[in-house]
């Protein structure tokens, strides 16, 4: 096994744990519960978990997606995040400079993963995710990529950008069109991406929510009023950007 292999394998391996953790905090953040206690527990008989039970997606396995005393059913989510993060991990430590960026990548996708997970249920972007987030990837730029300018750019492009169209909305409408929790998480997107990765992000996310709910409206699930959790697609538009931000770029100004 080659060294970069064997980075890669750790970063999956690290990226399991990771899952398991976001878990916890996409069950626990909007229900305004502690994230580190109590130890995790059964969701319908409260039995507290043994070790053996915690191992990322082989537990589920094994336990054939039931709880091992009430047998009550365990959702496919948990497995889908520890694995999502695996991927997110090896897909960034494969892209990404050691050092720096690449904690300052490794933390940012674990928040996207986490404020997908929480606005795809609950239609919120929690301020502890956001806030903090925003100023860790502005103190993460002042040491690498972006650059502390193009980050503070991008914070203030990303959360002015959404707050013009939700006001612009509001006035038009007279009803609320984007929460602020989407204008907050693309400040937080550009901190740590900058001014240049937040402009693809609006537009892919744009782009995917305008297919999501175009499909939604076809298929008779939803109206032309039906309520989108927009941070998910503005979490999938970011990592795009991230991963691929440069090349897409460069394929677009490739027209001009």
């Amino acid at each position: 096994m080659t060294p970069e292999t064997f980075f890669l394998v750790v970063a999956g391996l690290f990226g399991l744990l990771v899952g398991s953790f976001l878990n916890v905090c996409i069950f626990r953040l909007p229900r305004g519960t502690s994230i580190v206690w109590p130890a995790s527990a059964c969701g319908s008989c409260k039995r507290e978990l043994r070790w053996f039970e915690n191992i990322p997606i082989v537990s589920w396995a094994l336990l054939g997606a039931k709880c091992a005393r009430c047998k009550a059913p365990i959702s496919l989510q948990y497995p889908l995040v520890e694995a999502t993060t695996a991927v997110l991990f090896v897909l960034v430590a494969a892209t990404t400079p050691q050092g720096p960026q690449l904690a300052a990548h490794l933390l940012f996708v674990s928040a996207l993963i986490v404020l997908f997970g929480i606005d795809l249920e609950h239609q919120i972007l929690p301020n502890s995710i956001t806030l903090p987030g925003t100023v860790i990837g502005v103190l993460f730029s002042l040491a690498g990529p972006p650059g502390w300018q193009a980050s503070l750019l991008g914070v203030l492009l990303g959360g002015g950008v959404l707050y013009a169209i939700a006001w612009g909305y509001y006035a038009v409408r007279r009803e609320e069109g984007l929460g602020m929790g989407d204008v907050k998480m693309l400040g937080m997107i550009g901190a740590f991406l900058g001014w240049q990765a937040v402009l693809l992000t609006l537009v892919l996310a744009s782009l995917s929510g305008a297919v999501i709910g175009v499909a939604m409206i076809v298929f008779q699930r939803g109206s032309m009023k039906y309520a989108l959790p927009f941070g998910t697609f503005l979490a999938i538009g970011a990592v795009v950007a991230m991963l691929a931000g440069q090349p897409i770029i460069d394929w677009y100004a490739g027209f001009y």
